[in-house]
């Protein structure tokens, strides 16, 4: 039973893992926009930042939203304030954002404070082209709705756009988080936007077609709503597109106890979501013919591959230190006909971000080395969180992250150079 174990824990892996390093190259290709742009139209933006309990930050987002390179008349900026208990809205409203408090305890989350407000939405007398959804904590780059509508004239529905970091060098942790998704956004975003697959949305930062949204439906109320809306929109034949010039910086978790809470909370919405579109997108993208559809499915395993090769690494390591090289009731040979081979492949992943990261900032300074270290701990963290994500994928509990990181776009640039 456990040399049956071994050969599918390592079918499970390499296959994905090569799958995915040979999606990733094409992140490195020169982009070809498939998709000229159609007009010089000036769509019409409904911004809008779900927010609870968010006076430290809710300010700077409303001013970057408001000092946006875009016709003033072409956008608006709402603010939901859900069941805040603290100054939120009064701070929104006096930076001119037009807020909408929510007080409803039995439905907490993001995903139920935005589907409340495009119902309110849908119904104002002035009508939005494209909704465009940020978290309270982000700073949005000047030309973000510039970007964003060129997407839109290339006639995207939706759009994600290139999530960056507020404070990447303020602990090991935000270091990590940083690295990721900057990495994220090279090799997986970017590489399936020039391929023509469906990209994911991320949460904050990107563009929903109106009319596509009210044909839809959000629905999307998990606790990973952004996946939900992905696999939901890709399910019914639409693509989730990607703007490399559209930005956006998030502030990440500090310490590794709020890292821990929060990804634990992606996890479980990631296993809830896998439980509820697995078949259903492995049985479209063959009926349909959509390779988009049968990459998604991959993509919602990631949890099993996480924890597969935790099982892995920690035996094929185990092996390496045998006095015999064997231990006697598994094996992890099958697929390469040597164990080394997999701590050979822990080496090259682990090599392979900060290529990319390099890569992707154009730079390299000496300060952050420590942090490249640092960041294979933080990988192997995933393994015990994804379990603990698959045991507990029912649990709909909303854990809220802090935010405190009170910082504007001048602050990130100066920030930058001293880095």
């Amino acid at each position: 039973m456990l040399t049956v174990l071994s050969i599918i824990l390592q079918v499970i892996c390499a296959p994905i893992g090569i799958y995915y390093l040979l999606i990733g190259l094409a992140g490195f290709l020169p982009l070809k926009n498939k998709h000229e742009i159609k007009s010089e139209r000036k769509n019409r933006f409904a911004l809008i930042a779900a927010a609870h309990n968010e006076e430290t930050v809710i300010a700077n987002l409303i001013r970057s939203l408001k000092n946006q390179n875009y016709p003033k008349d072409c956008f608006d900026v709402f603010v939901t304030a859900d069941n805040c208990t603290d100054r939120t809205a009064e701070i929104a409203r006096s930076e001119g954002a037009v807020v909408y408090e929510r007080k409803n305890d039995k439905k907490r989350g993001k995903g139920f404070a935005l589907e409340w407000f495009f119902e309110k939405l849908f119904s104002m007398d002035r009508q939005y082209d494209y909704i465009a959804v940020f978290d309270a904590d982000n700073l949005v780059s000047p030309d973000f709705l510039t970007n964003m509508n060129e997407s839109a004239n290339r006639g995207h529905k939706v759009v994600q756009g290139f999530l960056d970091s507020k404070n990447p060098y303020d602990s090991w942790i935000s270091a990590a988080y940083s690295f990721c998704f900057w990495t994220v956004n090279r090799v997986f975003q970017l590489a399936r936007y020039k391929l023509g697959l469906c990209c994911e949305l991320s949460g904050t930062g990107f563009i929903i077609k109106t009319e596509l949204l009210k044909k839809l439906g959000w629905g999307a109320t998990c606790l990973t709503e952004d996946m939900e809306f992905t696999m939901k929109a890709v399910y019914n034949g639409e693509k989730i597109a990607f703007n490399y010039d559209a930005r956006v910086y998030d502030e990440k978790p500090l310490t590794l106890r709020q890292s821990w809470r929060q990804r634990v909370r992606w996890m479980r919405g990631h296993c809830d979501v896998a439980s509820r579109y697995f078949f259903k997108l492995i049985g479209r993208g063959i009926t349909k013919r959509s390779w988009s559809c049968i990459d998604c499915a991959v993509y919602l395993v990631q949890p099993i591959r996480i924890i597969a090769m935790g099982i892995i690494m920690f035996f094929s390591y185990a092996q390496s230190f045998h006095p015999s090289g064997e231990l006697g009731f598994i094996r992890l040979s099958y697929l390469f006909g040597n164990p080394a081979i997999w701590n050979v492949i822990t080496v090259l992943q682990l090599c392979y971000m900060p290529f990319v990261v390099i890569y992707e900032r154009k730079e390299f300074r000496w300060k952050t080395a420590p942090y490249f270290l640092l960041y294979s701990i933080y990988n192997l963290t995933w393994v015990p969180i994804a379990i603990q994500g698959l045991i507990g994928y029912k649990k709909t509990d909303w854990s809220h992250t802090v935010h405190s990181k009170n910082i504007t776009l001048e602050d990130i640039q100066k920030i930058s150079e001293k880095t």
